[in-house]
């Protein structure tokens, strides 16, 4: 549970390069989403996505990108369990992150916006890995960042899909799942620009703040919506078996 409740509030934020997603990293988006990637077929799609990112972009948005291949990357290194490799390729995915904000200082505040979102998802991840020690002088940075991200530009669904799921994903005291619902429903509402993968992510959160709420068949309507969108996802398989044996016991 854990583990599900973790990977689904930061599992890759929403790809919108102020609205234009190259279809090269669509595919390799939609591939990672899938979870049925052998580390081989990962690394050749990270491969392609760098090569297509330079040869067509430049500077600032560059970096973004690129930051977001190399976070793309680590979450299939993480998923296989191999988490020295996953936090070498967040390490790598903040400082790219971090040079598209020192390089592009007069670079579109989207571009900025999803540098400081990169950064939270990057700080995100490694977070579920590190040392308890590293978790408590960073964490807060997702947090941090993920605001500076909506400062920048209001409608970066990244951004606001992480400060709501704090709320929806947070234990105990941390957590709000009524107020997490009231945010996330928010960005579905028209409060974000919408991809499919933050479309998944809304959902699947969706689903975790209603199960904690005991609304079982809300909280599967919510999953099986996210299903819809990428099937073989296995957090959202699971999460979907656990509320099924919810309703079943709750007969």
């Amino acid at each position: 549970m854990k583990r599900i409740i973790t990977t689904l509030a930061v599992l890759v934020t929403g790809l919108s390069l102020y609205g234009q997603i190259p279809s090269w990293l669509v595919t390799y988006r939609d591939a990672v989403y899938g979870q049925n990637l052998s580390i081989t077929e990962a690394e050749r799609l990270f491969q392609e996505a760098d090569r297509r990112a330079n040869e067509s972009l430049n500077g600032s948005a560059l970096y973004v990108i690129l930051s977001r291949c190399e976070y793309l990357l680590g979450r299939v290194y993480q998923d296989h369990g191999r988490n020295n490799e996953a936090a070498a390729h967040y390490e790598k995915g903040i400082s790219l992150a971090e040079r598209a904000l020192s390089e592009g200082a007069g670079a579109a505040a989207a571009v900025r916006a999803e540098a400081h979102e990169m950064i939270a998802s990057n700080i995100g991840q490694l977070c579920m890995i590190k040392s308890r020690a590293w978790v408590m002088a960073n964490g807060l940075k997702v947090e941090d960042n993920a605001k500076k991200a909506r400062q920048l530009n209001s409608r970066n669904a990244g951004s606001l899909y992480l400060l709501a799921s704090r709320w929806a994903f947070g234990p105990g005291a941390f957590g709000d799942p009524k107020r997490g619902i009231r945010e996330l429903e928010a960005i579905l509402n028209g409060q974000a620009d919408l991809q499919k993968d933050t479309f998944f992510n809304v959902y699947s959160a969706l689903g975790y703040a209603c199960l904690r709420l005991n609304r079982y068949q809300e909280a599967l309507d919510w999953v099986q919506k996210s299903l819809t969108l990428y099937p073989t996802n296995k957090f959202a398989l699971d999460l979907q078996s656990q509320i099924q044996e919810k309703l079943r016991t709750a007969k």
